[in-house]
């Protein structure tokens, strides 16, 4: 009983958190994040404490809903700063009550929208962002957090104290920039979106290789973004296919003992049709328009991998386009991969040559499998060595092992 109430009330506090925090950082101000935080997730242990004995309501959000209103209304009458709010809590309390509804309300949707912006926003240090926003809009845990980026509780703790500390310095307002803002703002939150997709996507440490739960969370996020009417632009729709046509092959990535399948070795009937087909949508949307972002380019990328005969030419050539947008030496490594699938292992060894990527073990694993297709065995087990000897999940260090023994037999 205890352990399926307790799923229930993760499952709860998971979907409800982020528009429950939102609503109430709207109400009190964003100066005053940490007090909704605190009383939303003094909502959820006073479920994990009663409902194991008293059985779960009916209406489980309601009951959340109605428990985080008392919790917000002591609050309020231990802040005088804050006593005129007490009627404007009973209303989002009664807004966000209802039996049987499952899709949030316009303005519960718009509240996470501005939320999102709170945490993306330029007073807030980069390498938080992503932390704050996975905490405040998406419910994840100090604890998830700290797995997801394999570091430390206290040390995810104190960045996210920090980034609030900022927070109360600035004194954002809760709404989307205005339009003269819009674009700078945009461009960050896309940006946090577009890391935290890639955090939950490749993890670089540790037994999970993928990150499911990060990852559909940044595709929410997405489609959020894209579905407000004025963020609604070329590379807004660019980010939301990329991450939909991606987030696709999430179930196909690893096997049933969480090891590492490559492209060529998915199983693509489990790939997720209704994801691919909206990650076609969101595209077709992004051409409308004379812009091309570095998003346009990663999603055609993704749609030429995910059809069903994969054309190597086409992803060399928007390789290319995509190294001149944004040169650096991980995008110079994939563009080598594409370079080895049109014109062969040997020109993508030569292409692996100038590049610079210290302790990162894709360099390395890149490396060994072209020369094991060039018919250098020697070479290639080298390679893998040194990737071995590099950080890398447990999911690819069993692969890199396995590659290692087929050469040598």
């Amino acid at each position: 009983m205890e352990d399926n109430v307790n799923h229930l009330v993760d499952h709860l506090f998971r979907r409800e958190a982020g528009r429950m925090v939102a609503g109430l950082t709207r109400i009190f101000g964003p100066a005053h994040l940490d007090l909704a935080e605190d009383v939303v997730q003094e909502a959820l242990l006073q479920a994990l404490r009663t409902w194991p004995f008293g059985g779960v309501p009916d209406n489980p959000t309601g009951w959340l809903v109605q428990v985080a209103k008392n919790r917000a209304l002591d609050a309020l009458r231990r802040n005088a700063s804050l006593a005129a709010k007490e009627e404007d809590i009973r209303t989002w309390a009664a807004a966000l009550t209802w039996l049987g509804e499952t899709e949030p309300r316009e303005m519960e949707i718009d509240d996470q929208l501005r939320l999102i912006f709170i945490c993306c926003q330029s007073a807030v240090p980069s390498e938080a962002r992503v932390a704050l926003t996975l905490k405040t809009v998406g419910g994840f845990g100090v604890p998830e957090i700290a797995r997801a980026f394999l570091a430390k509780e206290a040390t995810i703790a104190q960045r996210l104290v920090r980034a609030k500390h900022r927070l109360q310095q600035a004194r954002p307002s809760f709404e989307v920039p205005p339009l003269r803002e819009l674009p700078a703002a945009l461009d960050s939150v896309l940006e946090v979106l577009y890391a935290m997709f890639n955090e939950g996507y490749s993890t670089h440490r540790g037994e999970e290789l993928v990150r499911r739960d990060i990852c559909l969370e940044a595709i929410r996020l997405a489609r959020l973004v894209a579905g407000h009417p004025t963020l609604d632009t070329p590379k807004t729709h660019a980010l939301a296919a990329l991450l939909h046509l991606q987030g696709a092959r999430l179930a196909s990535r690893v096997d049933s003992e969480g090891n590492l399948l490559l492209l060529s070795e998915q199983d693509r009937s489990t790939w997720d049709r209704g994801m691919i087909a909206a990650g076609f949508r969101y595209l077709d949307r992004s051409a409308r328009g004379d812009e091309l972002s570095v998003y346009h380019l990663e999603a055609g990328i993704a749609a030429a991998h995910i059809t069903d005969e994969t054309d190597w030419l086409e992803i060399l050539r928007l390789y290319d386009l995509l190294l001149a947008a944004k040169p650096s030496p991980v995008v110079a490594l994939n563009r080598a991969v594409a370079l080895a699938m049109v014109e062969g292992p040997e020109a993508g060894l030569a292409a692996l040559v100038p590049i610079r990527l210290d302790d990162y073990y894709l360099l390395p694993a890149t490396e060994g499998e072209l020369h094991a297709r060039a018919g250098h065995p020697h070479e290639a087990a080298e390679a893998f060595y040194r990737a071995l000897e590099m950080t890398c999940p447990e999911p690819v260090r069993r692969r890199l092992a396995e590659r290692m023994r087929e050469i040598a037999s």
